[in-house]
């Protein structure tokens, strides 16, 4: 594995147009065009693709909220406040992170680093990014992260299910009010041509800012909160299900955590992943000639350790992964961090 010093994102968001600095970088596009080819398919197994699930423990490091659009009366989700901002809860009252919100976020540093387009632009500055960054929009011809992800027409290879709390109940949170972005207004944004820059992605900090009595009140779950949730996969390749593992920050040289739901400017939404076991298959025939799993495919502990830094390394030695964008991306995700999140102006 070629390791390496993590590098600095090349496009800065600091004060180059007198503006105040902002808490995020821009990841930058890999200089060569995505390679892009027909995924393998869901019709059948095959012996040499990786498939089966893992179990994920999300330990929350900083407050989360992940919204659901919806605004409350404090009383209807057993907080004091008059209207409150909700989050997902289950059938037990149990704080929720919606499988779509998981994927999304697992998908974005999947596409930083391989060699993969946008999952999606917005229709305005979609004249400003690079035409070969542009989404898939043919099944037979997608780039890495369409492959295992999805894209249109095709389903993906990775299926995340609900996060749920493990046992603590919601509590009420104040988020600082946060302005729309303002690409336009920053240079950092784009290159010397005008062309999108890269790819934003947020800074982690050592604590969420409150809004106080002057914040939004939002339904939250606190620091050291639990979720548990588990990731389905098939037809993987060890270097796609180590990238897969990289992005869920199990890369020792690269250690991130997750960034999730609102308020991220202001240190909301870390989340720090552990994959506490795995059902690892590539015969499925084993599966299905017996009531229970063959005990060499469920992996915990030192077993479970060993096959995923073997994954790892399949992903840098097959070179899926851009060493050079995830050097980028992990300086501005790694954890635990000694930043403060900002103050003032968002």
């Amino acid at each position: 594995m070629v390791s390496n010093r993590p590098r600095r994102p090349v496009s800065q968001s600091y004060n180059t147009d007198d503006l105040p600095p902002k808490p995020y970088e821009l990841v930058s596009f890999p200089k060569r065009k995505p390679v892009l080819k027909a995924p393998i398919g869901h019709h059948r197994y095959i012996q040499s693709g990786y498939h089966g699930t893992l179990d994920l423990s999300l330990r929350v490091k900083t407050a989360l909220h992940v919204s659901t659009g919806i605004t409350a009366l404090g009383s209807d989700v057993g907080q004091k406040v008059p209207l409150i901002k909700t989050m997902t809860q289950g059938h037990s009252d149990r704080l929720v992170i919606q499988g779509s919100s998981l994927k999304g976020c697992i998908r974005a540093i999947y596409e930083a680093i391989t060699n993969s387009t946008l999952a999606v632009v917005s229709n305005r500055y979609k004249q400003k990014m690079p035409r070969e960054r542009l989404p898939c929009r043919r099944k037979d011809s997608l780039c890495p992260a369409s492959q295992v992800f999805g894209a249109l027409d095709w389903q993906g290879l990775v299926h995340f299910t609900d996060a749920e709390c493990v046992s603590k109940s919601a509590v009420t949170g104040f988020m600082p009010s946060l302005y729309r972005p303002r690409p336009d207004q920053r240079k950092a944004y784009f290159d010397s041509r005008g062309n999108a820059a890269g790819r934003k992605f947020y800074h982690h900090a050592r604590e969420a800012i409150d809004g106080g009595n002057r914040g939004t009140p939002v339904q939250q779950a606190g620091a050291e909160y639990t979720f548990k949730t588990s990731l389905q996969f098939l037809n993987l390749s060890q270097a796609q299900l180590g990238t897969l593992l990289i992005s869920l920050g199990q890369d020792p040289d690269y250690p991130m955590a997750l960034k999730l739901g609102g308020g991220k400017p202001v240190g909301l939404g870390t989340v720090q992943v552990m994959v506490t076991e795995a059902e690892v298959m590539q015969d499925v025939r084993d599966r299905y000639t017996q009531y229970e799993a063959p005990a060499a495919a469920k992996l915990t502990g030192e077993a479970l350790a060993t096959f995923v830094q073997e994954s790892v390394k399949a992903a840098h030695r097959e070179k899926l992964v851009e060493e050079a964008q995830l050097g980028e991306l992990s300086e501005v995700l790694k954890w635990p961090t000694n930043r403060d999140a900002p103050t003032g102006m968002y």
